[in-house]
């Protein structure tokens, strides 16, 4: 019988904490501020950036919107951000991706502070999680390193493959999973016989953006499943890239799709947001 991992619960369960330290800075006089930036009208952007600004009304800190018209340049786009990384009120900066595609995405990410780059996107910061010595992580990593400990589902000495290799998930985590002493394996579209390498998993980690990818031929009995995936269908739900009702029954533990690892991604937005303003004392 396998255990639904419930990252409503455990995102609860981190806000209520990151409530109760951002009371104690205020305080002593600080309120951590998060500014988020978005171009343009993506509706999938707003919508991100409404939870963003309802998470930080929830944990008592203060939210800065910038809404920005679609033709905005990178050369205005890094002139606020210069201006932010000044501000002592803002202690986070996030600017919401995609950028409209005349922007310089790498230049805009590099202008913002190390220290207030909640994100983890600058190459400081990636380069901090290489090291494992860092303040801030990337989010849905972090969060789902968070969910593991919240289970007490044990990591050191457990195999963890990685699918996927990007930026933002596949190569943090792997960072993140040896810090915490798994050996990991990372696998991706040139990997060849997945299946034989996401068998050997205790805990497999599936985050490539294609629906139901992960059957259960490719994964062992009692191992633990985080499926990062959010895809919608053609009859309109969300799947992740796991065929959740396929693989659940060979798990000890998975993740759904809602409800699952998404909830974690703004909760440590947030928690990176306290880090960043307990630094300034």
């Amino acid at each position: 019988m396998y255990t639904r991992i419930d990252g409503k619960e455990v995102s609860a369960s981190v806000r209520n904490a990151i409530t109760e330290k951002v009371n104690d800075l205020k305080a002593k006089g600080v309120t951590p501020g998060l500014a988020v930036i978005i171009v343009g009208n993506d509706p999938a952007s707003r919508v991100y950036v409404n939870n963003k600004k309802k998470g930080c009304e929830q944990t008592g800190m203060n939210s800065f919107e910038y809404a920005l018209p679609e033709e905005t340049t990178t050369e205005e786009l890094i002139s606020l951000i210069e201006k932010l990384n000044g501000e002592k009120d803002v202690h986070g900066i996030l600017c919401q991706l995609p950028v409209p595609k005349h922007i310089d995405e790498e230049k805009v990410l590099n202008t913002i502070s190390p220290d207030k780059d909640v994100d983890a996107f600058h190459p400081v910061n990636c380069g901090k999680v290489m090291t494992g010595d860092y303040t801030f992580a990337p989010c849905t990593p972090a969060g789902m390193v968070e969910m593991l400990k919240y289970y007490n589902i044990p990591v050191a000495g457990k195999h963890c493959v990685i699918i996927g290799r990007s930026n933002i998930v596949g190569k943090p985590m792997a960072m993140l999973m040896l810090k915490e002493n798994a050996t990991v394996t990372v696998c991706h579209s040139r990997t060849e016989n997945l299946a034989e390498i996401t068998k050997q998993a205790d805990i497999l980690v599936a985050a490539v953006g294609r629906p139901k990818f992960v059957t259960a031929d490719m994964v062992k009995d009692g191992a633990v499943v985080l499926d990062v995936g959010i895809n919608r269908m053609e009859d309109g739900k969300l799947c992740g890239d796991v065929d959740f009702d396929a693989v659940c029954e060979k798990t000890s533990y998975i993740t759904p799709v809602p409800g699952g690892v998404g909830p974690m991604t703004i909760t440590m937005l947030l928690k990176n947001t306290l880090a960043a303003a307990e630094n300034t004392f």
